[in-house]
């Protein structure tokens, strides 16, 4: 089975929707995991699975922020919309919050 670590601002739809769907009321403290990289740093995250690989997701705030905003686009989408999330902007989003 693959092994992904995911930072933040490379989540795509369907890690999202993933995370989401196992974390629908966010996660806490017993569902992140802390391991050390290859530069011996901590990090924390929190997993979710497909059939072939195991998606690490760096936690912090902007993860549940970005979570917490995926939930309120969908539910503010109706049955018959095509649109989608704009990851651009939610990443616009936080890089305007890193220069604060």
């Amino acid at each position: 089975m693959k092994r992904v670590i995911v930072d933040y601002q490379k989540l795509n739809e369907d890690i999202l929707d993933l995370l989401v769907e196992k974390f629908p009321d966010g996660y806490d403290d017993t569902d992140i995991i802390s391991f050390r990289n290859a530069k011996n740093e901590i990090v924390e995250a929190v997993e979710v699975r497909t059939e072939d690989t195991i998606y690490l997701v760096k936690v912090g705030v902007r993860l549940a922020q970005a979570m917490e905003n995926y939930i309120e686009d969908d539910d503010d989408m109706s049955p018959d919309d095509d649109s989608s999330v704009d990851f651009d902007e939610v990443k616009a989003e936080d890089e305007d919050d890193d220069n604060e």
